[in-house]
């Protein structure tokens, strides 16, 4: 009988697919946030809904090379975690107790949402040393845990993360190059017509 994979590693596992959504240059990044095994809401990094993709208007920090982690604020996009939240408030969708869960650990900005949002636990695989937001999400009582990716979507040509963390080092938080994107789905997206 072939094995199944943990509920964690079957989340963790979608994320990859809605990070393939990305439209940011540096790094495509998705997360669906869970509860009682349920996905509520998905969400991936790139500009805000009916905006010009990061690939089209181009990206600010590439053209000033800003480092990793430095000026969030020359971003035009939003991070996959802020998408996901996003999502639950326009649909009205409590993710009070909720499991987010994403191929990268959450910025110190993330992590203040989602501790206001009342997430009780984060699943992350790729890391990004930003100690204060581990800090706060420990202080918060959010469980912080480092998961696995499948190794093939992690290994395919279009997926750009930040390089993981060594063992035993801090997890922190999340790659600061993620850019945003809607995470909406269906005849109201703005690509749902096809075009990109």
């Amino acid at each position: 009988m072939k094995s199944r994979p943990s509920w964690d590693a079957y989340f963790l596992g979608i994320t990859w697919a809605v990070a393939s959504r990305s439209t940011c240059l540096r790094r495509q990044v998705g997360a669906i946030v869970v509860r009682d095994k349920r996905i509520l809401t998905t969400g991936y990094n790139g500009a805000p809904a009916g905006l010009e993709h990061c690939g089209e208007a181009g990206c600010m920090r590439e053209r000033l090379g800003v480092p990793s982690g430095e000026r969030h604020d020359l971003c035009r996009g939003l991070h996959a975690e802020q998408n996901a939240l996003v999502q639950a408030a326009l649909h009205g969708i409590s993710v009070q107790g909720s499991t987010l869960y994403c191929t990268s650990a959450p910025c110190v900005i993330c992590a203040k949402m989602l501790i206001n949002a009342g997430v009780r636990r984060v699943v992350f695989v790729d890391s990004y040393p930003d100690q204060l937001a581990h800090q706060l999400l420990e202080e918060a009582g959010v469980e912080f845990v480092r998961g696995e990716g499948p190794v093939e979507l992690r290994e395919h040509p279009n997926h750009r993360s930040a390089p993981t963390q060594p063992p035993g080092t801090d997890p922190g938080g999340h790659g600061p190059e993620a850019d945003g994107g809607s995470g909406r789905t269906g005849k109201d997206h703005p690509d749902a017509s096809g075009g990109e």
